[in-house]
């Protein structure tokens, strides 16, 4: 198992990524809009399971990695604190992409909804980074097992990323009338998650190898 307070710090970074904006949140907003509540939710089911594949995927290659290759390790942390870099500049960029700007999309059977929200994840490059870059920054290496501990790392994500989603699919209409009536809201969620981000980057590029 993971620290309490790796878990903990773990836990806070997934819940800030996942209120990013990002391919997942605008598809599903999207869906949940033009389609409604359960079409959303068979999307969400699919990114659930893109998740899944990459936590696994990820969990049994990173250990293998770091077991196998030296510096691995600090190779992983510097990307993962240049793609936070990234995120933070998406967010505070001008005219950059706001978390709730909604697209039309046609309706779609239940099969085609759960494979599109599958396909989403599973080329979102931030679902990538944040297993292969950032998962590994919360693991102790010279701890318990260390597939067990990005295991239990993996899952904390899902299910923070799966919670909130699912909220934000049952509040997409209405969230999404609230900050078009109130853009200053917007500018401040921006740039807070931008410096955020930028301060989580600067933590773990300057981190010391545990």
């Amino acid at each position: 198992m993971p620290t309490a307070a790796h878990w903990v710090t773990f836990a806070l970074v997934a819940l800030g990524l996942v209120v990013t904006p990002g391919p997942n949140m605008i598809y599903l907003v999207s869906r949940s809009i033009c389609q409604g509540r359960m079409a959303a939710l068979l999307s969400l089911a699919g990114v659930a399971v893109g998740f899944l594949i990459y936590m696994l995927c990820a969990a049994l290659g990173i250990t293998a990695l770091v077991m196998a290759v030296p510096y691995a390790y600090d190779g992983l942390r510097f990307a993962g604190a240049a793609y936070l870099l990234y995120l933070a500049w998406q967010a505070v960029r001008p005219n950059g992409r706001l978390p709730f700007e909604v697209r039309k999309l046609p309706p779609d059977s239940p099969r085609r909804l759960f494979a599109m929200g599958l396909f989403t994840n599973l080329l979102n490059p931030k679902a990538a980074v944040l297993y292969l870059s950032l998962l590994p920054q919360f693991v102790d290496p010279a701890g318990a097992s260390m597939l067990t501990q990005l295991l239990v790392l993996g899952f904390t994500q899902i299910f923070i990323s799966v919670s909130v989603n699912g909220a934000i699919v049952f509040g997409a209409s209405a969230i999404a009338s609230l900050l078009a009536r109130r853009p200053r809201w917007q500018q401040v969620q921006r740039w807070t998650m931008g410096t955020v981000l930028g301060a989580l980057a600067l933590r773990m590029a300057l981190e010391q190898r545990r």
